[in-house]
């Protein structure tokens, strides 16, 4: 196919785009009005399914299809990091040296990784209740994770962050975050259908498949930005030239 081939090819493609782009806007609620039909069906649905948290609700349930998919992203993303930057045949890893970090550093990073990391876990499990959830959850647990790089240097992180297991957790959540919609297929025949026990409002364990959704993307995410870190940092701070 020529070049000019191509460029007619994309031209056509881009204006059917733009005229579908175009016609669904102005079928669009407009600007600063009082109706909003998504945001009263979205809040009506996630009360109906017991969960109090109405973004958790669109995310995990009414929309966790898409969720899934914003999911495989970070997956592969975090895959193709690690195969990208894999150590090549010309370089070799060096043991990293002992670094001097100052004592109210230290203290500071000993404080606030146990503090982080907790905080952490209570977002990724409150996540149906209050605001947050596994995305932001799972951040946090990887931020309060690196805290030990700052506190104290590279040796500790790499012992509180066992990457061959961190390894086999992201992909195991993600796998249970994909089998879970069997869950609903296999009950409802609808993939990702929520029909689980929908439990008390504002408990715990309510909102049906939600919590367990929710979870599976706390841990995925987790798990997947501490490896795809790793493979950064790897590169900085071991990796050299043979």
């Amino acid at each position: 196919m020529s070049r000019t081939t191509r460029v007619r090819l994309f031209l056509v493609a881009a204006a059917v785009v733009l005229a579908g782009f175009a016609l669904a806007c102005t079928r669009l609620p407009a600007f600063g009005g009082a109706s909003h039909p998504y945001g009263t069906r979205a809040v009506t649905a996630a009360l109906e399914q017991h969960t109090a948290n109405v973004i958790s609700s669109v995310n995990f349930d009414q929309r966790a299809f898409d969720t899934l998919g914003e999911e495989s992203v970070l997956f592969a993303a975090v895959l193709g990091a690690t195969v990208l930057l894999r150590l090549a045949r010309d370089e070799r890893k060096v043991p990293p040296a002992a670094q001097r970090v100052l004592p109210p550093t230290r203290l500071f990073g000993a404080l606030l990784l146990p503090l982080t990391v907790l905080t952490g876990w209570y977002v990724v499990a409150h996540g149906q209740l209050s605001p947050g959830g596994g995305f932001q959850g799972g951040v946090i647990l990887a931020a309060g994770l690196h805290l030990a790089y700052v506190a104290a240097d590279y040796r500790v992180l790499g012992r509180v962050r066992p990457l061959a297991v961190l390894d086999v957790t992201d992909a195991l959540a993600a796998a249970a975050f994909t089998a879970l919609g069997l869950v609903g297929l296999a009950v409802a025949g609808a993939y990702l259908e929520n029909v689980l026990p929908l439990g008390t409002f504002r408990d715990l364990a309510s909102g049906g498949l939600v919590p367990l959704i929710n979870a599976a993307v706390g841990i995925e995410v987790g798990s997947g930005v501490v490896v795809l870190l790793a493979s950064f940092l790897d590169q900085a701070v071991e990796v050299t030239e043979k």
